[in-house]
């Protein structure tokens, strides 16, 4: 036999000797029959069988500063109860490390309606406790914006939300948060790899079945959710004068719906029209191809709903609610309504956010909007207007939410952060009641969201944004592609000269190393880097203009976005 049939059959040989020993452990009937049966084929030479095999067992999914998240399987590369078990054990005796002597970590768990969601909540809630950590698990599914306001409202050292927010229906995922010092914040480095060495020590040294378990731990309280309520209520402040609108909202088969339908009662507006066939979760999302709002059809039944009712307004959450899609009438449009993105909203929260800090003045530092770098450039003519502090972060909410002196912070990626003082995270429930607050408003005097963003435009100059995401089936194809911008990097985008090249590999204006290229044309800007959490190459697009009337500068900066992207796809094809 060549040597490379040996290695082979030996590399084949280790990965069964892995899967058994993962097989002996795995406490889930599901999982423990699919893996058998999965051995079974390997031990007949089905081929497809090793190759399903390697993929499970040739890696591990990583836990980083997202937490973790894949696809529900058995095997180290997938979401499944004895992943979970590592994690919530390894997660324990990292709590336990930190805690100051003669003190016990505690720990808040939430989850949403995705599958296993419950069952891996219960997991952690269970080991937490039987490693020694105070644990609290959340009375019901619930959006993973209530886990981030838990951790600072009970004052536990952390919280893990078991969500793989708006990945495909077999995904689920395990986000953690810290508490004291970090304020309910999702982790970062050190703490992430410190996490995840004690996980790697679990996995290592200890069988899931062996890890001492309790049901010592807490339900939290409904007053809790009531607190939640209460505190996002009041984003909407009441002072103003309001005029009535006809709004359309969908949970995208989520958990949104119970826990915004109290906020709006609470803040006084009226119940919306329902996506009736999306309102409910549904771990199986049957209407949509993809739940993300963000994702092309996703909105269309939202869409449908509104030209029954006559919608002034289309409010959409993610299925565990910590993202917003709003969509706005649009004659021009076949559906009748256009989506805004992530970059236009974020521009009318910021500017919403930046008034009424002008309003209410301050002392010392000023207060600081803040946005991840791959988000518009337009919510720092905004901070600079009203006289106040802007900062651009790494991507995620997990640098987005550690500006000091942040009133308001949020991402292209449907991301907002309008109530730093309870929620250390996007909130997809805070931000749809503060653009509906705006939007009454603006119904008042007669105008619409639609000519707020005219009116931004006429006076911070008009922004406009575009994305090309590249989906891969290798990561070492992203890997060549950057290398080839890094080697040979472009004079010219679409014949628009290229001034500067910022490579944030080492770092850079104040955020930490990561593989992301900027680069400055004249009037605007791009961004490439890979995807944190799905096998894609992401190019950000950005591109304003502050000459001529605002009509002239729409055309100028869509004419640019085009020379954009018509030069990175020939760069990257």
């Amino acid at each position: 036999m060549p040597a490379s049939d040996g290695d082979e059959l030996n590399e084949v040989e280790r990965l069964v000797e892995d899967a058994v020993a993962w097989l002996n452990q795995d406490p889930d009937p599901e999982t423990h029959h699919e893996l058998h049966m999965l051995l079974r084929r390997v031990g007949a030479n089905d081929t497809d069988a090793v190759s399903d095999l390697r993929s499970r067992f040739g890696s591990r999914l990583a836990f980083g500063t997202a937490g973790l998240r894949g696809e529900i399987a058995a095997g180290p590369n997938r979401m499944n109860r004895v992943l979970v078990g590592q994690a919530a054990a390894g997660l324990a005796a990292f709590l336990l490390e930190r805690a100051h002597p003669g003190t016990t970590p505690s720990v808040v768990i939430g989850y949403d309606g995705r599958t296993k969601s419950d069952v891996f909540a219960r997991d952690t809630a269970e080991i937490m406790a039987g490693a020694g950590v105070r644990a609290v698990l959340l009375p019901r599914l619930l959006p993973t914006p209530l886990v981030a306001f838990a951790v600072r409202e009970l004052g536990v050292s952390a919280g893990v939300m078991v969500t793989a927010s708006h990945n495909p229906p077999r995904d689920n995922g395990y986000k953690v948060y810290l508490g004291d010092d970090d304020q309910g914040s999702q982790i970062v480095p050190p703490a992430d790899g410190e996490i995840a060495a004690q996980i790697d020590r679990v996995a290592t040294t200890r069988s899931v079945l062996e890890l001492p378990r309790s049901d010592a731990y807490e339900l939290a309280d409904e007053s809790l959710v009531e607190r939640y309520v209460e505190a996002t209520a009041a984003v909407a402040g009441g002072r103003a004068e309001r005029a009535p609108l006809s709004v359309v909202y969908t949970a995208m088969h989520g958990v949104g719906w119970e826990t915004i339908a109290r906020v709006l009662d609470a803040a006084g507006f009226p119940r919306p029209a329902l996506v009736e066939p999306q309102i409910a979760p549904d771990a199986a999302f049957p209407t949509v191809a993809f739940p993300n709002p963000e994702e092309p059809g996703a909105l269309d039944l939202s869409f449908e709903r509104a030209r029954e009712v006559g919608a002034d307004l289309v409010v959409a959450n993610d299925p565990d609610a910590d993202r917003l899609a709003i969509a706005v009438p649009d004659p021009s449009s076949t559906d009748g309504y256009r989506a805004l993105t992530g970059n236009e909203v974020g521009m009318l929260l910021g500017w919403r956010a930046a008034e009424a800090a002008a309003a209410s003045g301050w002392a010392g530092d000023a207060p600081a909007l803040a946005c991840s770098i791959v988000s518009s450039p337009a919510l720092g003519a905004v901070a600079r207007a009203h006289g106040l502090r802007f900062a651009e972060t790494l991507t995620g909410f997990k640098w987005v939410s550690r500006t000091p002196g942040l009133v308001f912070g949020y991402e292209e990626a449907l991301g907002y952060l309008v109530n730093p003082g309870t929620v250390r995270d996007k909130d997809g429930i805070s931000a749809a009641i503060a653009l509906l607050d705006l939007a009454t408003q603006l119904a008042a005097t007669g105008r619409t969201i639609a000519d707020r963003l005219d009116e931004f435009s006429a006076r911070f100059g008009h922004y406009g944004s575009a994305q090309i995401s590249l989906r891969v089936t290798e990561l070492s194809q992203i890997e060549r592609v950057m290398q080839r911008l890094r080697a040979d990097p472009p004079g010219d985008i679409g014949g628009l000269p290229v001034e500067r090249i910022d490579d944030l590999a080492h770092g850079g204006d104040g955020v930490a190393p990561s593989d992301v290229l900027r680069l400055h044309l004249d009037g605007a800007r791009v961004m490439v880097r890979p995807s944190g959490t799905e096998p894609k190459l992401k190019i950000y697009l950005d591109a304003w203009s502050d000459t001529g009337s605002v009509p002239e500068r729409r055309d100028a900066v869509v004419e640019l976005l085009q020379r954009l992207e018509g030069g990175m796809r020939d760069r990257i094809s």
